[in-house]
């Protein structure tokens, strides 16, 4: 999301809040609540308004630019999605580079610190110009409308839903069904589980403010992730026999485990490579096209260790841990399934997408 993936922290001046530039994410004493009030608005087939009365955004290629960090786990699904169905040509992706202050994402990895189609330095700016001043976190993903500079939302849940319904005119030939009808009531029961107690879970964990607030999100984090072990032992994914949604949100959280989570934020009871299941399916996911060649482990590592001054402040980024054995044979197949349905696998990454030659998993 943003500030740690959820909000620049910052005083009603406007100033950064606390002792760091970058932003506090611990309050002493309290357990972390993360802020979910989002731009709501929708970019929608027939550009319908909002039940709130949201303005409608039509569905139209090349209007809107995806503006997501390699570095973030919730931006990180918005990749995925748009490349398993195959979106690149109808919406363009900005990335950020992998640190912040407390006010924005900056385009400090484009040439001029400059992102090329908005001209714009940082993310903030997408914001302010439609609501001036705006008052909460400045997150990613966010869709910007190219047409005049101003975001459209940046309500992450909600835009790859999206991108699975309502885009689906741009999907490729053999786009996979990650959102289908009759499997939606599961994948929402599964993905609220995994939201409250993975997804975040691991952010109770690192940005508790107390023992006590510590100790009740390592047990609530641990439950979850044993329930999960317990799941994927019999099915290969976590809905159906295919890919869906639910796959792709717990994707990003399990790929950022063993490389941050497990030691900065004392999600540390096994690694992730400990637990056979769950590393199998990560493993599977991992090296299945669209998802693995979206990460980005140097980007990772640089964005939690150099930002979260408060949990880290000598700013150093570890070595480790080794990153071959995402690669090594993971055997799920034996547990049937068809990863792409009736659909295929994606083609190859557009070009000046890819991730950077060292920054991913090494044979």
């Amino acid at each position: 999301m943003s500030q740690e993936t959820d909000s620049t922290q910052q005083t009603a001046s406007g100033k950064p809040a606390g002792h760091s530039t970058r932003g506090a994410y611990v309050t002493g004493g309290a357990e972390f609540n993360r802020d979910t009030n989002y731009i709501e608005d929708r970019i929608t087939a027939d550009g319908r308004p909002g039940p709130k009365g949201e303005p409608g955004w039509p569905v139209e290629a090349g209007r809107y630019r995806l503006i997501a960090a390699r570095a973030c786990p919730w931006a990180n699904r918005t990749v995925i999605v748009r490349r398993l169905l195959g979106l690149e040509d109808a919406i363009s992706l900005g990335q950020p580079g992998p640190t912040h202050d407390a006010r924005s994402w900056t385009f400090d990895l484009d040439p001029g610190g400059l992102d090329p189609v908005l001209g714009i330095e940082r993310l903030q700016q997408a914001f302010f110009k439609r609501f001036p001043g705006y008052p909460r976190g400045i997150t990613v993903p966010a869709i910007v409308d190219v047409t005049t500079g101003e975001v459209v939302t940046n309500n992450f849940p909600q835009i790859t839903l999206d991108f699975s319904t309502e885009w689906t005119r741009f999907h490729r030939p053999g786009a996979p069904l990650l959102y289908p009808g009759h499997l939606r009531d599961e994948i929402d029961q599964v993905n609220k589980r995994v939201f409250t107690e993975v997804n975040n879970g691991v952010y109770r964990c690192g940005f508790a403010g107390s023992q006590e607030a510590y100790d009740a999100a390592y047990e609530r984090l641990w439950t979850a992730m044993d329930w999960l072990e317990e799941r994927l032992s019999r099915q290969r994914y976590l809905v159906g026999d295919t890919i869906t949604e639910a796959d792709v949100r717990l994707f990003t959280t399990l790929a950022r485990f063993d490389a941050v989570y497990h030691g900065h934020f004392k999600c540390n009871r096994q690694k992730l490579s400990e637990m056979p299941a769950l590393w199998g399916y990560a493993r599977d996911l991992f090296q299945t096209p669209g998802f693995g060649d979206t990460i980005d482990f140097v980007q990772i590592k640089q964005h939690y260790y150099i930002v979260h001054e408060d949990i880290n402040p000598t700013g150093i980024v570890p070595a480790g841990p080794a990153l071959g054995g995402w690669l090594e044979p993971h055997g799920r197949e034996s547990l049937g399934g068809r990863p792409f349905g009736d659909g295929t696998p994606p083609g190859p990454v557009k070009p000046g997408e890819e991730v950077a030659p060292g920054h991913g998993a090494t044979s």
